[in-house]
């Protein structure tokens, strides 16, 4: 039973975890809409009007009439293309406002029910089990088979495909060795990325550096090296200083800081410092949130018992339906094995325990009642977990303490 309510508990606090980038990730993505919005409409603000400015006087001056109605069209085709821009980005705005409002409700579902035992939140569970499914398939790089089932469930504005796809169409690009997608990203997502002192795009140009050494290109390296290294030194002075000394040293060298800067993993660590810091700057958890559920789960479900020397006999390696908990079984026994205990405030036992040879507590009353229903001597009791039958002569009182 104490297994039964830190489950409860549990999973009613894990629902701030499990859910919260419902509501996250379109509020930073509405933000940076929000931000390129900005940023186009100060541009062409101010282009525009020193463009007005400059017409008007050279108007003014006497300049030809066709010479200003051509600077006129021009301006007003760029307005034009602020224009597209900016109902584009209202698109974009308008479904993240109904995403939203879509999510919103699911949740408002979730305090609308009155207990965990309701029906109610059985249907309300598999939904949220498909959403952290799709959230799974799209971190693993599974794209079209998330969309697939997002389609089929019909939780397509409950989870964020095309964050993610974008997220894997970038990660792969730098498994391929190509940096520009990511660099474009980094441009887009610059404001944002300042704030958090991400070093991600100094680690790219850093690796078009070591690229271009690699490559032989010594003027070209140099020159990528004052541009783009150079600004960065006050921050990362230490790695600007040795990637200087690359320029001495062959991609064969043999000294150890410089042969880690030509090592080819360095694209593996790039992907996963992109992936990290995607996440960080949509407020996405590291961790699929389907392992975050599924270890709650199985912590509050784990008791000392279920990895002790007796709980191997009481799994039934053939079949997923047995007797005994959930950790205990063969199935889950191992996944749960490094996981915390739960932490149980308070401890539920039968009256007048008594521990059997194997280690198991049970209730005096209840074991001997059970093994005279199964016909046994007076002297004798059986485990009702293992069938294995002991002398009650070998049974001891447990104290709680």
């Amino acid at each position: 039973m104490a297994a039964e309510i830190t489950t409860t508990k549990l999973n009613a606090e894990s629902h701030l975890l499990l859910d919260q980038p419902l509501l996250r990730l379109p509020h930073e993505v509405a933000r940076k809409n929000f931000k390129t919005v900005q940023k186009h409409v100060e541009r062409e603000n101010k282009d525009i009007l020193s463009a007005l400015k400059s017409t008007a006087n050279a108007s003014l001056a006497g300049q030809d009439a066709s010479k200003t109605v051509a600077s006129l069209d021009n301006m007003i085709n760029r307005m034009q293309g602020l224009k597209r821009k900016m109902e584009t980005l209202h698109s974009e705005e308008k479904a993240l406002h109904q995403a939203s409002r879509k999510r919103i409700q699911h949740l408002q579902d979730l305090y609308e029910i009155p207990s965990l035992a309701d029906v109610k939140y059985d249907e309300w569970s598999r939904v949220r089990l498909n959403r952290l499914l799709v959230d799974y398939l799209l971190r693993c790089g599974y794209g079209e088979s998330a969309r697939a089932l997002a389609r089929e469930k019909g939780i397509e504005q409950l989870v964020d495909l095309e964050v993610f796809v974008q997220c894997h169409r970038v990660e792969e690009s730098l498994k391929r060795r190509s940096t520009q997608e990511c660099l474009a990203w980094c441009a887009e997502h610059r404001p944002m990325m300042k704030k958090l002192d991400n070093r991600l795009e100094f680690e790219l140009r850093l690796q078009q550096y070591v690229e271009l050494r690699r490559n032989g290109q010594l003027v070209e390296a140099r020159q990528h090296a004052q541009k783009y290294l150079s600004q960065h030194a006050g921050i990362y002075l230490e790695e600007v200083n040795r990637a200087a000394g690359l320029l001495a040293y062959p991609p064969d060298t043999k000294v150890r800081e410089y042969r880690k800067l030509y090592s080819e993993t360095r694209w593996d660590d790039l992907a996963k410092l992109f992936v990290n810091t995607h996440h960080e700057l949509f407020s996405l958890p590291a961790r699929p949130l389907l392992h975050i559920a599924l270890s709650a789960g199985l912590s509050a479900l784990k008791t000392p018992s279920c990895h002790s020397k007796h709980a191997s006999s009481t799994a039934n390696a053939s079949s997923t339906t047995t007797s005994v908990c959930p950790i205990c079984s063969t199935e889950l026994n191992d996944l749960a094995r490094n996981l915390p205990y739960a932490h149980h405030t308070k401890s539920y036992v039968e009256n007048d325990p008594v521990v059997l040879p194997n280690g198991r507590v049970y209730g005096r009353d209840r074991l001997l009642e059970m093994s005279t229903k199964v016909g046994l001597d007076a002297g004798q009791v059986k485990d009702p977990t293992t069938s294995v039958i002991y002398p009650a002569s070998e049974i001891r009182k447990v104290y709680i303490s």
